[in-house]
């Protein structure tokens, strides 16, 4: 099968009301031709996993600029002035999860698990309308699952078979997020061909990539 699609096809495959998950920290690890491309294209009411929302003029941060956002699950926005001004105005719902419990809930999702266990949140807004389960004697809070639509990830490197290899702190939630969303789309710096990539360098095998998209 041939994986390699344009940036046009892979934003086609988008559409409103859908759950996304992005990659990124900062916009580092973020598919940013992507995100640009899906800037401009006008799709709308989109529900966004990630873990922060960048700036305003970067990476996630255009789409909160842009209203397309209606949804965040995310752990800071304070990079992005206009996130705080929709939240506050009421135009964006946010809920805001501690960086590690984000990561745990995208890992639940892509692991097949009903949920994760943490002291982290309790007695705290984190806790709201959540429920709380004691395990010999000490309280968690039940943090469930993550899951997408699509995945929108970036690799430093990649085969076209859709193996990625990430640098340094680029992979942040890149692997996570490739195993918690039905449709995976990879934005790939370095395209290579099939056999270039030893496997022990493997970070995110092709069996989770459906789409890449060469940068």
């Amino acid at each position: 099968m041939n994986k390699l699609i344009s940036i046009d096809e892979a934003v086609s495959k988008i559409k409103d009301g859908m759950t996304l998950m992005i990659g990124g920290f900062l916009a580092n690890g973020t598919p940013n031709k992507i995100v640009d491309a899906l800037a401009q294209s006008g799709v709308k009411d989109l529900t966004i996993i990630c873990n922060d929302t960048a700036f305003p003029d970067r990476g996630i941060g255009k789409l909160v600029v842009n209203k397309q956002v209606k949804k965040l699950y995310t752990s800071h926005i304070g990079t992005n002035p206009a996130t705080g001004e929709q939240y506050n105005k009421g135009e964006l719902e946010i809920e805001f999860c501690p960086q590690g419990t984000l990561a745990e809930r995208v890992r639940a999702a892509g692991n097949g698990l009903g949920g994760v266990l943490t002291t982290t949140g309790l007695g705290t807004i984190v806790a709201e309308d959540k429920q709380v389960i004691n395990i010999d004697g000490k309280d968690y809070l039940l943090e469930k699952p993550l899951h997408a639509d699509v995945a929108l990830i970036r690799a430093s490197r990649g085969d076209k078979s859709g193996n990625l290899v990430y640098r340094g702190t680029s992979q942040n939630f890149n692997p996570l997020m490739a195993t918690a969303a039905d449709l995976v789309i990879a934005e790939i710096a370095d395209m290579k061909e099939v056999g270039e990539i030893a496997p022990e360098e493997v970070h995110t095998p092709a069996i989770f990539v459906d789409f890449i998209v060469a940068e």
